[in-house]
């Protein structure tokens, strides 16, 4: 393959390039009009295509269209229309280079210099109940990441955008430069376009890598046939897994000063994470502020009742339900004192001036909640370090999205998220004694907290309110002990508690200590083989033991 020579390589750039001549040709039409009536304003000639065009001509808008540029029309139901030299050789000429320009010149050619393109709807069809598959594959755009790749690499003579939120900073810009867009701005639009195409063809190849393989009986090899699989159908885990995130924020440092870190946000996450945050006031975010408040968000959002956690090095240390945010936050605080001591505060109702003036007692690094009572925020305005995060809402349901990602050296660990279910009906009595109704729904405040925290993981509770936590210790038992101990440190009875254990008890001695401690009825998944050992000894204590069939481990 040819090469060009360093001339052609490192020749001059130039800084301000005129717009003259547009391509627009979007999916996503919103904001379109007001920019293409100020392109115009601004003569700028509009060029475009099917839809696009129809909605320019509607609005009054002089148009040029592609098929009257290139002589044939739209070809095969609109998949060819842009795969043409009077289109790619207007986006890819550069200007610098003379015989460039006169091949252009003559060919008949008009170069093009700013194109406007966004792509078919790819991920939205697929994300449809009841999709067909021949639907999601006519959503594969081909001549849009053409044009958009071509565009790109031509960037210093053509500038592309593919977000309708960059109308604005185009339209700015020309109006500061003479109707020019600038080689900063142009390079930027280019690194997001081409970001842009990467992010739809992961989705593509996560698609394809995804679907199961063809059934035996969808194919016909006498008739030539063969059934599509159903979209539905596609695994989240694909075999070759196409991830792409944005960076959001740069952060002072990683788990330690010596490491380097950012804040990488998934641009399709749904609503109600925690990478939608707003920070309200207080300094800059850490590594371990963002990895502890994500794990404090997705513990308060499993409850639907009033609810707050605190948590100390991705632990929940406290947790409690109440019927309002200030008792909920005394009540989790009570469990470990201790430990809240630099928490992470999270909540699920709107923080008031009471809820504030309590917390506003103890230090804390960050508070994070749905929203903040004005009076609230004046108060912890005083607090210049304390950090507010306002979380958008959305529903817990899209917690249980996406999936989780650990890294390996030399790999990743994926899977789907862990997100608990579990009800009434999941809990399986296997002892002599029964729980109350009381003890269930404790049992079962008990167990959500259980998920969140790190194995090996036992939770004492009552009353919807965590007395004892013990959690990340190489044996349950340890766990089980700490817990006691860390009850007996806040002053806190065991007695008539009830306890959750993330995973089963391997043997009896486990359960003899959250016994001795105090605890009536106990929840685990079960599964040991030495749960009849385990049984027996429940029914020896008088203990209520009920199994629920699933695990909660968190590493």
């Amino acid at each position: 393959m040819p090469t060009l020579s360093d001339r052609q390589i490192s020749g001059p750039r130039p800084y301000r390039l005129p717009i003259r001549r547009a391509l627009i040709s979007v999916s996503n039409k919103s904001g379109l009009i007001p920019f293409a009536q100020a392109l115009h304003a601004a003569t700028v000639v509009l060029i475009s295509t099917g839809g696009t065009a129809r909605l320019l001509a509607e609005a009054g808008l002089p148009v040029t269209t592609v098929d009257t540029l290139t002589g044939y029309p739209e070809m095969l139901d609109g998949r060819v229309k842009t795969l043409h030299p009077v289109v790619h050789g207007g986006l890819l000429a550069r200007r610098d280079l003379p015989e460039h320009m006169l091949a252009l010149a003559q060919a008949g050619i008009d170069p093009i210099d700013l194109l406007v393109v966004n792509l078919y709807p790819f991920r939205e069809t697929l994300a449809t109940p009841g999709a067909a598959y021949q639907a999601v594959i006519e959503n594969i755009d081909i001549g849009g990441p053409a044009m958009i790749r071509a565009a790109a690499k031509n960037h210093d003579g053509v500038a592309v955008v593919v977000d309708p939120e960059d109308y604005q900073t185009v339209l700015q810009e020309l109006g500061q430069h003479q109707t020019s867009l600038t080689w900063p701005t142009r390079q930027q639009l280019a690194a997001k376009a081409f970001a842009h195409t990467a992010a739809y063809d992961g989705a593509i190849a996560n698609f394809f890598h995804g679907l199961p393989a063809p059934s035996e009986s969808g194919i016909d090899p006498a008739a030539n046939t063969i059934l599509p699989p159903s979209p539905a159908q596609v695994s989240p885990l694909p075999r070759v897994f196409s991830l792409q995130v944005q960076r959001r924020q740069e952060l002072r440092y990683g788990e330690n000063p010596h490491q380097q870190a950012a804040f990488y946000r998934d641009p399709f996450a749904l609503g109600g994470g925690i990478a939608n945050y707003e920070q309200l006031q207080g300094k800059e975010l850490s590594f371990n502020n963002l990895a502890d408040a994500d794990a404090a968000w997705l513990c308060v959002q499993s409850f639907t009742d009033t609810a707050c956690v605190i948590v100390k090095h991705a632990n929940p240390c406290g947790v409690a339900l109440a019927d309002t945010v200030l008792a909920a936050y005394q009540r989790a605080f009570q469990t470990d004192p201790s430990s809240a001591f630099g928490g992470i505060l999270a909540l699920n109702q709107e923080v008031d001036l009471a809820c504030a003036q309590a917390i506003g007692k103890q230090f804390a690094e960050v508070i994070l909640a749905p929203g903040f009572s004005q009076e609230a925020l004046t108060f912890f305005a005083k607090k210049t370090s304390l950090r507010i995060l306002k979380i958008p809402a959305g529903p817990a349901e899209n917690l249980a999205s996406g999936l989780d990602i650990k890294r390996l050296t030399g790999g990743l660990l994926v899977q789907t998220p862990d997100w608990n279910r579990l009800t009434h009906n999941d809990m399986h009595c296997v002892t002599q004694k029964q729980p109350t109704e009381a003890q269930k729904k404790d049992l079962l405040f008990a167990w959500k907290v259980a998920t969140w925290v790190k194995s090996n993981a036992i939770v004492f509770s009552k009353d919807a309110m965590t007395m004892g936590v013990g959690a990340g210790q190489m044996s349950r038992l340890d766990s089980a002990r700490i817990a006691a101990i860390k009850a007996g440190h806040a002053g806190l009875s065991l007695h008539g508690t009830v306890v959750a254990s993330d995973a089963f008890f391997p043997f009896r001695d486990g359960l003899d200590v959250v016994a001795d401690a105090g605890a009536i009825a106990v929840v685990q998944p079960g599964g040991s083989v030495r749960d009849d050992e385990v049984i027996a000894a429940a029914n020896e204590r008088g203990i209520a033991m009920v199994f629920t069939g699933s695990r909660h481990f968190r590493h």
